[in-house]
């Protein structure tokens, strides 16, 4: 098998395919399956993202991509080549991959300064002494630490040391880079600021990204697309506006951004093909069109789902085009203020509470009533 590191700039573009294939991978501790058959792809210059709660597999799937792992099922091929197959007593080491891999620890060695650290895959790889500073001294200009080559790593702030890790995974012009949860030790601000740079790098090099992350906005604002995982499986893969919007199961649902739920009965067709639900209060009616539901029967019950940022809140009194239909009556029972937005929780008629968010252009207060709006495009019923 050829060295995956020798591969010129021509035969790199002259592969043809995904630039990773995972196909049929499970990773077994002892009773648990930590991945279990998983198969996913990856193109060449996408961000995909591994997302999904503590254990469902993700961090086990990054481990085996960068073969720190082994398979115990199925294969992983890198630009066509086989990199680890059970079947077939095939594993290429780390060193042989030429990827690039930033974790959640940063792994900087402290008793290394900044260009010490950036400079150790080239001195490992026999790089020149001339072409290790000019790699180093470049890397180090794209992620904003020109001039901090000397300085000793135990004196780096926790933003410093995330892009120390960052130069030093792209010192060696990787093909791949594989980001395993990289922000999670850095403050709010530092997270967003790094997100954003870590976006206009990937953009500017051209670079394919794996992600790992259990954060929902790190996910929906990297990602070209996301796959949601679930107990060792892919629960839905798509763009972030596909599966926010579009959430195929449950678990996506949930995981990805927060949901108003309200429960009630499916009831006969309307003549504008949408579908009628009969909230459990027994006095209001909803009107979902039928391409946004799962295949339900007049009289099943059903739960009725909708965005908090979709919720609009109506001005009785003023001109409206609203029919009575999709129109609630609430009370806001909680009332946060976060600078963009308000915040609430909403009590309605049928005693059930619901997530909104409230313009801050208004005084609103707690204990006050209102009419909320549920537009039929964006709600979607599921099985109860």
């Amino acid at each position: 098998m050829a060295n995956l590191i020798e591969f010129t700039k021509t035969e790199r573009d002259e592969i043809q395919g995904p630039l990773l294939e995972i196909r049929g991978v499970s990773k077994v501790y002892g009773s648990v399956r930590a991945v279990d058959r998983l198969s996913i792809h990856v193109q060449k210059g996408e961000v995909l993202t591994l997302l999904g709660p503590s254990g469902c597999g993700k961090s086990t799937t990054m481990r085996l991509i960068m073969g720190l792992e082994r398979c115990d099922e199925g294969e992983i091929s890198y630009r066509g080549e086989l990199l680890d197959s059970a079947e077939r007593a095939i594993h290429v080491p780390v060193h042989k991959r030429k990827m690039g891999m930033v974790f959640q620890s940063y792994a900087i060695w402290p008793h290394m300064t900044v260009f010490e650290n950036v400079a150790y895959p080239l001195r490992l790889r026999n790089f020149r002494a001339r072409e290790v500073r000019e790699a180093v001294s470049h890397v180090l200009s794209l992620v904003g630490l020109e001039g901090f080559e000397d300085r000793p790593s135990p004196n780096l702030s926790g933003g410093q040391q995330q892009r120390v890790a960052l130069a030093r995974s792209l010192v060696f012009e990787p093909d791949i880079l594989l980001l395993d949860e990289p922000f999670s030790n850095l403050d709010a601000r530092l997270r967003e600021q790094m997100r954003t740079e870590v976006r206009i790098l990937q953009r500017r090099l051209g670079i394919t990204v794996v992600f790992v992350t259990h954060d929902q906005i790190e996910a929906l604002s990297l990602s070209d697309r996301i796959a949601v995982m679930n107990s060792g499986r892919i629960e839905q893969i798509g763009t972030p506006q596909e599966l926010y919007n579009l959430p195929g199961t449950p678990a996506v649902r949930d995981f990805l951004g927060r949901t108003a739920m309200v429960n009630g009965r499916v009831g006969k067709d309307r003549e504008d093909g949408m579908i009628a639900v009969e909230l459990e209060d027994g006095q209001n009616l909803l009107a979902v069109e039928r391409n946004s539901g799962a295949d339900l029967a007049p009289g099943d019950r059903c739960s009725v789902a909708i965005r908090p940022e979709k919720i609009s809140v109506v001005d009785l009194d003023a001109p409206s085009d609203l029919s009575s239909c999709n129109l609630l009556s609430a009370t806001i029972e909680v009332l946060l203020f976060v600078g963009e937005r308000y915040e609430a929780r909403l009590l309605l008629q049928s005693g059930e509470s619901i997530p909104a968010f409230l313009p801050p252009t208004a005084r609103w207060r707690e204990g006050q009533d209102l009419s909320i709006h549920f537009p039929p495009s964006e709600v979607q019923v599921w099985p109860a």
